[in-house]
């Protein structure tokens, strides 16, 4: 009884982890090959040798190498070791998109690749969901936008129709004073 609640706390460890290290880069969900190797209990080379060892099954859409300014920015998000020269790595990182980390499952052949292969494939989907309600709300609140768009031009036309009926107005004559005058 306790190793399943202790599989099933780890379950949740790992999906919260891997929520956090999933990434947007050219307008796709990836993960970095540093990450995963972690999660996988690999090293990271050794992650990276399995790949290139089988480059057939991971097209570009899968995998790709990160270059300069993605790099930079994604250094910019999280804790990243020193360029080159300053130890850590000597090239630029890839990633995976969620293809590619499926792909991963069938290269590296563990039981920790599956199971955590299986929590992955849940933080992704997650994290579609997630994008999809956000792309509802974004597009009522263009919805409402463009509603109050209408109305403020409706407004603005009744207040010069209201100006323009004031100035057509002939000018009023003083009224006479009623009562007694001293």
């Amino acid at each position: 009884m306790k190793s399943k609640e202790k599989t099933k706390k780890a379950g949740v460890l790992v999906t919260a982890t891997v929520e956090r290290q999933i990434f947007m880069v050219r307008g796709q969900a990836v993960m970095m090959d540093t990450h995963l190797a972690e999660l996988y209990e690999v090293e990271t080379r050794s992650l990276i040798q399995a790949v290139t060892r089988n480059a057939e099954r991971f097209p570009a859409d899968f995998m790709f190498q990160l270059n300069n300014n993605e790099h930079e920015s994604l250094r910019s998000q999280f804790v990243m070791s020193k360029k080159s020269g300053r130890g850590g790595r000597r090239t630029l990182p890839y990633v995976f998109t969620e293809q590619g980390v499926a792909m991963l499952s069938s290269v590296l052949r563990s039981d920790r690749a599956i199971k955590v292969n299986i929590e992955i494939m849940r933080a992704f989907i997650k994290m579609r969901d997630v994008l999809a309600g956000h792309k509802e709300l974004a597009r009522k609140v263009d919805e409402h936008e463009h509603r109050l768009n209408d109305q403020d031009e409706v407004i603005i036309s009744i207040v010069e129709e209201m100006r323009k009926q004031r100035t057509a107005l002939p000018p009023t004559k003083p009224k006479r004073k009623i009562g007694f005058s001293k």
